[in-house]
């Protein structure tokens, strides 16, 4: 039998219960079903290289939807993937609208994340700023997936798309975004 991590919780499985799949069969597709009405699956993949940042988060929604919105056009319904190829740099979805957002949040990274000779890293061949970038890249990660609606991201209204440069000496970044959908 499974424990669990909170206490007095109820396990969510014991021994007498078990998963199971569930097979639902295709429906053949009528004129008044969603299904006839859908296309083929399409992709569409684009390398944007964004100009050197200066260290800190960057609002890039506008300069990524200027890159695809010729093929986001194209799509109905589907997800857009962004993968930034670098390890020193990093990407997320918030704030669009207070710069002090940004801001902060690089305040929050430098004092999570210590840099100077005083830090305990070994990595140090690149510079001082480079292990600490590592890390901070891999806190919020490389990646977003967002839903594409009707030709647009469908992000929230205050959302928007940050890259954050972590390193002292900014470079230009390059951003592999892949749209997949109907």
């Amino acid at each position: 039998m499974m424990t669990s991590a909170i206490l007095g919780a109820k396990p969510l499985l014991s021994a007498h219960h078990r998963v199971r799949a569930v097979y639902t069969p295709a429906i053949k597709p009528s004129s008044s079903s969603m299904a006839a009405t859908t296309t083929t699956p399409k992709w569409a993949q684009k390398t944007i290289t964004l100009s050197p940042h200066p260290r800190g988060c960057h609002l890039i929604t506008s300069k990524v939807l200027k890159e695809i919105e010729q093929d986001l056009s194209g799509f109905s319904c589907g997800l857009a993937h962004l993968f930034v190829q670098h390890t020193s740099a990093s990407l997320t979805i918030n704030e669009n609208y207070d710069d002090d957002v940004r801001k902060d949040t690089e305040t929050f990274l430098n004092k999570v994340v210590p840099e100077g000779s005083s830090a305990p890293w070994r990595h140090t061949l690149e510079g001082p700023d480079d292990m600490p970038a590592h890390i901070k890249s891999s806190m919020f990660g490389c990646a977003l997936t967002i839903p594409i609606t009707n030709g647009q991201l469908n992000m929230g209204t205050w959302q928007g798309i940050w890259l954050c440069e972590h390193r002292d000496h900014p470079t230009p970044r390059k951003v592999v975004v892949t749209l997949n959908g109907v």
